[in-house]
């Protein structure tokens, strides 16, 4: 499996619509017998399924999908897309029947994603741009440390992300905020331990990047202090009912 990458499923419970965040991240899903591409987001995508509809997801970790699927992240970003329409049509039909015959399709579906991967050599420029913003840098301290231009640390990390670094950063420390609301502080001290300017400016950004509220996220997922999976309030922003299969990472 290609390194950092997770497999998860998702079965819909009845009357459900999941709040997929943004995170920086890419997947390749298995929906309605469908490979699909779902590019990252710069707003919360809300998914629907029929009662007991499952969907099987491969997420790369942030930075690492273009190099698996071959396209520059902001050619995908805020779509769904067939992975047809991103790799060359006999590569994603082979896949497809693979996936399609496999006891275990998840595996199928992540011996792929690891085959892709093999074939490319792997850009160390993205998980620097992570550890510098998740560390608190600034914009023109991150490009400074990678010993490029703003410009074209801008240009890089649409091509690796989906978006610049600056919108980067505020994904990063919204779901820093979750992380820290999940654990049930109260949103000012959320604020000051996220890097917000104040209880308004973390309202602001959560309003703008998850579509509603930190209250109304907190009453979604049940409540301060609630994590009913690994990964609920965590980096890759898997969500209540979006379980991890725990597959071997190999």
């Amino acid at each position: 499996m290609p390194p950092g990458a997770v497999l998860w499923t998702r079965t819909a419970p009845e009357g459900d619509v999941g709040r997929v965040l943004p995170d920086g991240c890419m997947d390749l899903l298995l929906l309605r017998g469908e490979l699909v591409v779902a590019g990252p987001d710069t707003r919360a995508h809300l998914v629907a399924g029929a009662p007991g509809e499952r969907i099987i997801g491969l997420r790369f970790a942030p930075g690492t999908g273009p190099s698996v699927l071959g396209v520059p992240a902001d050619e995908l970003r805020d779509l769904r897309l067939p992975l047809a329409r991103v790799w060359p049509e006999p590569a994603a039909r082979r896949l497809a029947e693979r996936v399609a015959e496999a006891e275990r399709p998840s595996r199928a579906l992540a011996r792929g994603a690891a085959w892709a991967a093999g074939r490319t050599t792997a850009d160390p420029l993205p998980g620097a741009v992570l550890r510098l913003l998740r560390a608190g840098a600034p914009v023109a301290g991150v490009a400074h440390e990678v010993g490029l231009s703003e410009r074209q640390l801008r240009r890089r990390c649409h091509a690796a992300f989906g978006y610049g670094a600056k919108t980067l950063a505020r994904v990063l420390r919204m779901r820093r905020a979750l992380a820290l609301a999940g654990e049930g502080l109260p949103p000012v001290r959320i604020a000051a331990l996220a890097g917000y300017a104040d209880q308004a400016h973390l309202s602001r950004e959560i309003r703008a990047l998850a579509g509603t509220s930190l209250r109304a996220l907190l009453a979604e997922r049940g409540g301060p202090g609630t994590r009913r999976g690994p990964e609920t309030w965590g980096e890759r922003g898997v969500w209540d009912g979006w379980d991890a299969l725990g597959e071997p990472n190999r």
